[in-house]
């Protein structure tokens, strides 16, 4: 398995085939293709630099998108990362993150964000491990600091924060 490099254009296509294949085993085909376009070719057409591809010689088996806001220079954002369901509990995510981490506190950035459904509590468990702290909402769902509405009518989200040195 390689160390995570820079992503590529050319890795939009492999990405997109991965969403619909690692998350097709819990979701209809219809809304794994939905999921699939949270990830327009655009992020990596502008953001690929800061985006991170782990790979071996059968392909594509982890990814994260991820950005340096443009207005603010102290915050980065993780968008989407996906792992290959065969590699899940292995490390391979901390290991995306914590290379985004040391690369944006390079680039003199202080502080990441994240957000992610109220319902996956596998994400909301995994990004309370890697240190990010839950944002104040304006309502609770089962215990949770829950943004309502946040990317549209019904859609609401948690969202996280944490400092990098």
């Amino acid at each position: 398995m390689s160390e995570p490099r820079r992503a590529h254009v050319s890795d939009h296509g492999a990405i997109v085939d991965r969403v619909q294949r690692w998350w097709g085993d819990s979701r209809t085909p219809a809304q794994a293709r939905e999921l699939s376009l949270l990830l327009p070719k655009l992020f990596l057409q502008f953001f690929s630099g800061t985006s991170l591809v782990i790979e071996d010689e059968t392909g594509i088996r982890a990814f994260l998108v991820g950005f340096h806001s443009p207005d603010d220079d102290v915050q980065a954002y993780i968008h989407f990362v996906g792992v290959d369901p065969e590699l899940r509990g292995q490390g391979t995510a901390r290991r995306l993150y914590t290379t985004f981490f040391q690369r944006a506190a390079e680039a003199g950035r202080t502080e990441v964000r994240a957000i992610t459904s109220p319902g996956n509590a596998g994400s909301i468990a995994f990004h309370r491990a890697m240190g990010f702290t839950l944002e104040p909402g304006d309502r609770e769902v089962d215990g949770l600091p829950v943004h309502s509405d946040y990317d549209c009518p019904g859609q609401d989200r948690v969202c996280f924060a944490r400092r990098i040195a």
